[in-house]
């Protein structure tokens, strides 16, 4: 209890001021301590007599520690042992672990040791190869890092040599991590890991279950191209390579609805074999049923049917049902198409089942407006211009509108063209077209209607054969050039004729051949009338094609053209469809047209008979990933106006060029340098196109 002053007396009224001394009202908790102090008999804090200074401690009599915050203190954080502590004497050289190894530099920062006996570790440069592709051990030899990077880095490379080493049938193998180096990697703070390989033996294959496999009509063939069989070496690899020949296997023997589980390895190291178990449903044969179209009215499901490299009743093949969607996307007009399967009767005993293709497509933009301009030191300007609508006449229709203008050409003409027209890549054409053409050679004003049938030969399609056959119509104005300042009279052709065109290709790219031979014929008879005079004669050619590849990086490529027109002389021939040389795909060095019979003045009069020549290297530089070719050549031609060659007008020409490759053929630029040339004749020439010269 707290002591109070004496209260006064009832007569005297007692105010709250009064039960409140002055010293509580100037220093509250002081006068409670004081109160406090005398109820335990201790005298008031003001009355205890200082301490001495000389006393011991005297000094500490004050101090007065203050009590840490209410918030609680923050969590401590455990600290990891440093791991490799083992890496901090970087200086000190490695010493090999298997007795008798061999050192494998993977790059700078990393050396692979191996035992030095093939037999014991026999897929060693396998293993390799995979293991530099996917490392994570940086290259030292631009980079120096610190030790405990190199340390993460080589932690993650030991499990991927154990996980490489699990996949070549390794089980039981050890492998000894170390960080270190030489003393001069020391002084280039630079870091080197180690990896020393003890494979031990390696795991075979036991039992092998491929479900319902051998219940196939060919299941001991589809067995036997899995790959795999017991007592083989175990490999991870080889159970995908056996999974994709045998999903290959049975999709291009019928099986249009096999089915293929996940494979399970067990591991028994008792026996170092592993177990395989793979469920395969083959799930019966199957041969083609028709082919339909979710468009009938834009292409039919017959349309589609005969661009098939199969027809109803054949053996399914899954590649033909694929070579049936590049056709369709090949066409041109589908922005996306996509095949299902569809069964229509199943497998009953040995009778196989029919399956047919559902095709979805959705249309592309059919229309297209083009256009060109450019200009050629021969040619002069050129501006082409066209407008096309791609199925305007269903199934594939096309019609064409083009307009040329230019400084020795102007044409306008219209063609129709149907694609897969009876069968793949055959190609029915009509086109009629007005021009008029005024070159070095001749002056023709011209009209002609041709018609033609090809089967043609396409980056998708390489045929060992194509040809086509035609016939055309034509009227044509012409004249050999103006002689002096006198011009030349002018002279009309009424000319009608048949054609015929056959290749026989043993080459392995359409447009840009490494190795094979390419031979071509063309025979045209025709008949022609002018001034008064019918003339019956024939126009024959043959060109021919090797390639050969004389190295690694060069190819030698050769060819040579024969032409005769026999059966009329020069005078009966239209100067529009003589023969003429000079030009990029001729004899590079010269003009177009400028190689042949020429009058006293020096313009072309076309000739009976040709004979062209050329040699050339491919030579691959290693530029631009490989894309980059040079290519020295040397070319000769000769023009006659007899119906044999006589060689009194050859011209030689030679140059280099370059080719840059690209998805769709070779750009080409190529420059050329007449070696005999006429004084009209340029001192160079360059060409640009696209495709090889031949």
């Amino acid at each position: 209890m707290v002591l109070l002053a004496p209260l006064p007396s009832a007569a005297q009224p007692v105010s709250l001021e009064d039960l409140i001394p002055d010293s509580a009202l100037e220093d509250p908790e002081g006068w409670a301590t004081d109160q406090a102090r005398s109820q335990n008999g201790a005298p008031p804090e003001d009355s205890q007599p200082p301490l001495d200074p000389a006393l011991p401690m005297d000094e500490m009599a004050t101090l007065d520690l203050p009590w840490p915050d209410e918030e609680p203190l923050p969590a401590l954080v455990e600290l990891e042992p440093e791991s490799e502590a083992e890496f901090a004497e970087v200086a000190q050289p490695q010493q090999p672990l298997i007795a008798r190894s061999e050192d494998v530099q993977i790059n700078t920062g990393l050396v692979i040791a191996l035992p030095d006996d093939p037999a014991q570790f026999p897929v060693r440069d396998d293993f390799l190869a995979r293991f530099r592709e996917l490392s994570v051990v940086a290259d030292r030899s631009t980079d120096a890092e610190n030790i405990a990077q190199v340390a993460a880095r080589a932690r993650a490379d030991q499990a991927l040599l154990d996980e490489l080493l699990r996949a070549f049938g390794y089980y039981d193998a050890q492998i000894v991590r170390s960080v270190g180096g030489s003393q001069e990697a020391a002084q280039a703070a630079e870091a080197q890991v180690r990896f020393d390989l003890l494979p031990g033996p390696r795991y075979r294959f036991g039992a092998i279950n491929l479900g319902a496999l051998d219940q196939a009509s060919n299941g001991p063939a589809l067995r036997a191209a899995f790959g795999i069989a017991s007592g083989d070496p175990l490999s991870s690899y080889a159970i995908v390579a056996g999974q994709g020949s045998l999903a290959l296997a049975m999709a291009e023997s019928g099986y249009a609805f096999a089915a293929m589980g996940e494979p399970e390895l067990l591991i028994d190291h008792d026996r170092t074999e592993g177990d395989l178990t793979m469920p395969v449903t083959p799930g019966g044969k199957y041969v083609f049923g028709e082919v339909s179209s979710n468009r009938p009215g834009f292409l039919s499901g017959e349309h589609l049917a005969s661009i098939a490299r199969f027809r109803p009743g054949e053996t399914y093949q899954e590649s033909l049902e694929t070579d049936l969607r590049r056709a369709i996307t090949a066409t041109g007009l589908v922005a996306s198409v996509g095949i299902t399967r569809r069964e229509v009767s199943p497998p009953i005993g040995a009778e196989p089942g029919v399956v047919a293709l559902d095709v979805a497509m959705e249309p592309a933009r059919l229309r297209t407006i083009a256009g060109a301009i450019g200009y050629g030191s021969e040619e002069g300007w050129r501006v082409e211009a066209s407008w096309e609508h791609r199925n305007l006449f269903p199934p594939e229709g096309a019609v064409r509108v083009r307009g040329i203008a230019g400084t020795q050409e102007q044409l306008i003409g219209a063609t129709f063209r149907r694609n897969n027209f009876g069968g793949r890549d055959k190609v029915l054409t009509a086109d009629a077209f007005v021009s008029t053409v005024d070159n070095a050679a001749f002056n023709a004003r011209t009209a002609a209607v041709r018609a033609s049938y090809e089967r043609l030969s396409t980056l998708l399609f390489q045929k060992p054969l194509s040809w086509a056959v035609g016939g055309e119509v034509l009227i044509s104005d012409e004249r050999n050039q103006v002689a002096g300042e006198r011009p030349r009279p002018r002279q009309t052709y009424q000319v009608a004729g048949l054609f015929a065109r056959a290749t026989i290709d043993a080459t392995d790219s359409l447009l840009d051949p490494r190795t094979g031979w390419r031979v071509s014929g063309f025979v045209a008879p025709e008949y022609s009338l002018t001034l008064g005079s019918d003339y019956s004669y024939v126009r024959a050619q043959a060109d021919a094609s090797a390639y050969i590849p004389a190295s690694e990086r060069i190819v030698a490529a050769g060819r040579i053209r024969l032409a005769t027109i026999q059966g009329a002389d020069l005078n009966g021939i239209a100067p529009s469809r003589r023969l003429y040389a000079g030009g990029g795909s001729s004899v590079r060095g010269y003009g177009f047209q400028a190689v042949g019979p020429k009058t006293f003045l020096g313009d072309p009069t076309g000739g009976r008979s040709l004979v062209e020549a050329s040699v050339e290297a491919r030579i691959d530089t290693g530029f631009f990933d490989g894309a980059l070719q040079v290519v020295p050549f040397f070319d000769a031609a000769a023009v006659s106006v007899d119906t044999t060659p006589d060689f009194r007008t050859i011209k030689y020409g030679a140059g280099i060029g370059v080719r840059y490759k690209t998805s769709f053929g070779p750009i080409r630029v190529d420059v050329g340098v007449p070696l005999n040339p006429d004084p009209a004749d340029s001192p160079v020439a360059v060409y640009v196109s696209l495709g090889q010269a031949f």
